[in-house]
């Protein structure tokens, strides 16, 4: 098996962990259906979670490449990853 296979293949079992809770799919649904950028706080007001919490689950989407993150001095705004979703899930956002 090819190094870059090997790679791909650890990225696909982040994104289905990733994937396999409704909070982060709550949070995929919101970022995909506002066609927008969130704050931390716009998101974690999605499932009534605590920052900590929010941190969490964002932390986690941002390791399975499912979310991009951009720091504006001490605020974080989130938003899909669509080359991600179109690689590795095409079609999936559509059912959300």
């Amino acid at each position: 098996m090819t190094t870059q296979k090997i790679i791909n293949d650890e990225l696909r079992v982040k994104i289905f962990k990733a994937l396999a809770d409704e909070t982060r799919l709550d949070i995929i649904r919101a970022l995909y259906t506002s066609k927008k950028e969130m704050n931390c706080g716009e998101v974690g007001h999605i499932r009534d979670t605590t920052k900590s919490n929010t941190s969490y689950h964002l932390r986690t989407l941002k390791e399975a490449k499912l979310i991009k993150v951009r720091k504006e001095a001490q605020a974080k705004y989130m938003s899909i990853d669509l080359e991600t979703f179109q690689t590795y899930l095409p079609g999936f956002l559509d059912t959300l």
